[in-house]
């Protein structure tokens, strides 16, 4: 499978193409490359993102999920760069109000992370919440830092996953 690894704010990521689209953001840095026009496009994109001169990403993004993944991946991408919605919000937004645990379950399931901006999901109270699959809370603070969000320290209680 092509595949494409870059230095970033967050760490090393790897992007994963198949034909001409995006299906996975992963951590980490792989040794061999195989690069596509997508990969290249999907490069300039990220760089563009963490220097702060990109909003909103534009490519072909094919992530593998049920229908109701899919639906909860495509309203994720509705939450504009710095802001936020809570699980309980994004599942209004994905059609499935009472669905918010779900919701919660489908967010640590989005195979393409940031372009896919599941760090925008947060729990209730505003508290960050998950991200366990996608580089820790950490990484959630800085890709938000990044879009002007500044998220509080968790309490005593720690954070929530939902």
């Amino acid at each position: 499978m092509p595949q494409i690894s870059i230095n970033s704010p967050v760490g090393a990521i790897t992007v994963f193409a198949f034909e001409d689209q995006i299906v996975a953001l992963d951590w980490g840095f792989v040794d061999e490359f195989e690069s596509t026009p997508v990969l290249e496009e999907a490069q300039k994109q990220l760089a563009a993102y963490f220097a702060g001169r990109l909003h909103s990403f534009d490519l072909p993004l094919a992530p593998d999920g049920t229908e109701f993944q899919k639906a909860v991946w495509d309203a994720m991408c509705k939450i504009p760069m710095g802001q936020t919605a809570t699980y309980k919000e994004l599942a209004a937004m994905a059609g499935s109000p009472k669905a918010f645990q779900s919701v919660g379950t489908a967010c640590g399931l989005n195979p393409i992370p940031i372009m896919i901006p599941c760090h925008r999901v947060l729990a209730a109270g505003n508290k960050p919440g998950g991200y366990s699959g996608h580089g820790g809370l950490e990484t959630k603070r800085a890709l938000l830092k990044i879009e002007g969000v500044n998220l509080p320290l968790p309490d005593d209680q720690g954070d929530l996953p939902l």
